[in-house]
C-alpha cells in the first residue's frame, strides 16, 4: 500500500520535512549568534490544509528534486524557502539573533514534529486495525 496517496499521510510527511528544514535554519541562526550583522532566517510557512486538500498550485509548495538528473530550478537543494525573520532585538554590531527566541522556535518545531509523528503512528495503527477486521 502506498501511503503517499492518502492525503493525511502526504500532508504529515510534508509537515515533518518542513519542520526538519526549520530545525536546520534555526540551528544556523544559533550558530551565527555572534556574527556581526547577521540577520536570522526562518522558513516561509506552508498552508498544510491546502496541501491536504491537494491544492499545491496556489500554496507555494515548490518542486522537489527526486532524481539526480532533474534540473534544479530553484538554485538550491532545499524544497522549502527561507526568509529573513529578524528577532526582537539588534545588538550594537548589527546581529539580530536573540537566542531565547531561537530556542522557542526550536522547541515549537520539536513539539509539532512529535505531534505529527503521533498522528502518523495513530493513523497507521487504524489502517492496520482495519486490515485485520473480521470477515476479511
Amino acid at each position: 500500500m502506498n501511503l503517499d496517496k492518502i492525503g493525511l499521510f502526504g500532508a504529515l510527511q510534508t509537515k515533518m520535512g518542513w519542520l526538519g528544514e526549520r530545525q536546520k535554519v534555526v540551528a544556523q541562526n544559533v550558530a551565527n549568534a555572534s556574527t556581526p550583522g547577521f540577520r536570522p532566517r526562518d522558513l516561509k510557512p506552508v498552508d498544510f490544509a491546502a496541501v491536504l486538500a491537494g491544492d499545491t498550485q496556489n500554496n507555494s509548495v515548490p518542486l522537489r528534486l527526486t532524481n539526480a538528473g532533474h534540473m534544479d530550478i530553484q538554485g538550491g537543494s532545499s524544497a522549502h524557502r527561507s526568509v529573513i525573520s529578524p528577532d526582537s532585538e539588534t545588538t550594537m554590531d548589527g546581529n539580530q539573533v536573540v537566542l531565547e527566541e531561537q530556542m522557542l522556535k526550536m522547541a515549537e518545531s520539536r513539539m509539532q514534529f512529535e505531534a505529527a509523528i503521533g498522528f502518523y503512528q495513530k493513523s497507521l495503527g487504524l489502517i492496520r486495525m482495519a486490515g485485520k477486521a473480521p470477515g476479511r
